[in-house]
């Protein structure tokens, strides 16, 4: 596990005792109880479960698409509990970043361009838009495949383009779901080494779900879920 980098002491992610529950019946299943974490900026964190733990359901809470049934989610000094709707849709365009297992790019657009939608959304004129992608491509090696429509990019290429969307409004923190699931080790350990030079080159926060150890180790540290509760474990 790395621990070369000294952390930047600025929380930009905070779960305070964070539960959710599911209804099954007369059964209440206790997906997450009292979790209580933090990720600071530049900082790395793999999360290490089986499937069926409350993962994802950590990341839906962690990237405000789901609501905890009690808790505190604060993003960059936000108490999130206390937003509207609108509010939250704003955080999640313009501080959280979201990478997934499979890439999700829009298949009639290039690969500059589903770079450039987010940016454009958010209101930025096109050419400042495509300047920011062509530099994000040209960071993840890629810049030649531009103009590529995702089904002729290889899926290294395609989940690079997916990083660096997620990237290209400069959030606060990134979170990913087996970003290199679908990838062969080779290419999951090129991928992950481009969005780990990413992370500590631009100081954003990334809370990365894997299955890989050997992708966990090199991150700053791991935690895992158990028994509904946050972890902390070495890979």
């Amino acid at each position: 596990m790395r621990n070369d980098k000294p952390m930047q002491s600025r929380t930009v992610l905070s779960l305070t005792g964070v539960e959710r529950h599911y209804g099954q019946g007369e059964t209440v299943l206790n997906i997450l109880k009292d979790v209580n974490f933090s990720l600071r900026r530049g900082e790395t964190v793999a999360l290490v479960a089986p499937s069926g733990t409350g993962k994802s359901t950590l990341l839906h809470i962690a990237g405000l698409l789901e609501h905890p049934d009690s808790g505190e989610v604060t993003i960059g000094g936000t108490d999130c509990g206390l937003l509207s709707e609108d509010e939250r849709t704003a955080i999640r365009r313009g501080s959280i970043g979201f990478v997934y297992q499979f890439h999700h790019l829009l298949p009639e657009f290039s690969a500059l361009e589903n770079i450039m939608m987010p940016q454009l959304i958010a209101g930025l004129s096109r050419k400042e838009a495509e300047e920011r992608a062509s530099q994000l491509l040209d960071y993840m090696r890629i810049g030649h495949r531009g103009d590529h429509r995702p089904a002729e990019l290889s899926g290294g290429e395609q989940q690079r383009v997916a990083i660096a969307r997620a990237v290209a409004n400069a959030p606060l923190v990134l979170l990913a779901d087996e970003p290199t699931g679908n990838l062969d080790p080779d290419t999951a350990s090129y991928v992950f080494s481009a969005l780990e030079a990413l992370v500590r080159q631009s100081g954003l926060a990334a809370l990365i779900a894997t299955h890989n150890h050997d992708l966990a180790r090199r991150m700053d540290r791991c935690v895992t879920i158990s028994d509904g509760r946050i972890i902390d474990f070495t890979a």
